[in-house]
């Protein structure tokens, strides 16, 4: 049976490549963005079957994580799948930040990447268990969870922190059937990184190159699957053996 999908931070890179995969599987995805109306779009345009809708809206506040989730809701009938991909990043090494600009890059990561989450799943976890389905939660985390971010510690902290919050709805929803994990990519081809995807990041993996977006959403669409029920709780590393744990 066709399932609906809500994919934040859609518009481009692994969170385009997760809403095509499920698409291509013939589920119904809620293809979400931000600002890239165009590009949004355009992936919208390219989803194969039916029955996709797209779906605006600001995670990083909880009015606008509500409304986006209330839009998925309305267009697919509910929520089966979320997959927890809108993020920021600036770059804020301690060293060479004002004080001013630190408070604010802070605060702009962690509205996205972390309450931005926490509210998109609060509203999507609460229409699976209305409709008692037996749904999915999948956050995008990241390998700087792990290794460190020292230019951008916000997302590394974030992130650590979104893995966490990961493991504690596992634990809550699972009586409800829900199953919540997710995956810790290291560096991925998307247009975002481009500027930092060096010889020497590349050769981080022994594999000598870093993911393609297509990598990390096979990753995604498995943890969703019927099958993955029992990775629940489970952090994916999906680094090419960049980062070992």
């Amino acid at each position: 049976m066709s399932r609906a999908v809500l994919v934040t931070g859609a518009s481009r890179g692994i969170g385009r490549a997760v809403a095509e995969v499920f698409a291509a599987h013939g589920d119904r995805v809620a293809l979400h963005y931000a600002s890239r109306r165009a590009a949004a779009e355009e992936a919208y345009a390219g989803l194969a079957g039916s029955g996709h809708v797209l779906v605006q809206g600001d995670v990083s506040t909880p009015e606008g994580a509500a409304a986006l989730v209330d839009a998925a809701v309305d267009g697919l009938g509910g929520v089966d799948v979320l997959v927890n991909n809108a993020a920021a990043n600036v770059a804020h090494p301690l060293d060479r930040t004002s004080f001013e600009d630190w408070q604010n890059a802070w605060r702009q990561v962690v509205d996205v990447n972390l309450l931005g989450a926490a509210h998109v799943s609060y509203c999507a976890a609460r229409n699976m268990i209305e409709r008692e389905a037996a749904g999915r939660i999948i956050n995008i985390g990241s390998r700087g969870a792990f290794r460190g971010e020292p230019d951008h510690p916000a997302y590394g902290a974030a992130k650590a922190a979104l893995h966490a919050m990961g493991q504690s709805l596992a634990v809550h929803l699972a009586p409800y059937g829900i199953g919540v994990a997710s995956v810790a990519p290291g560096f991925v081809e998307t247009e975002r990184v481009a500027d930092r995807l060096t010889e020497d990041v590349r050769q981080q993996s022994p594999f000598g190159r870093v993911a393609a977006p297509g990598d990390v959403a096979s990753a995604v669409h498995y943890l969703a699957s019927p099958e993955a029920l029992w990775s629940s709780g489970a952090v994916l590393d999906v680094n090419g053996a960049s980062h070992l744990r």
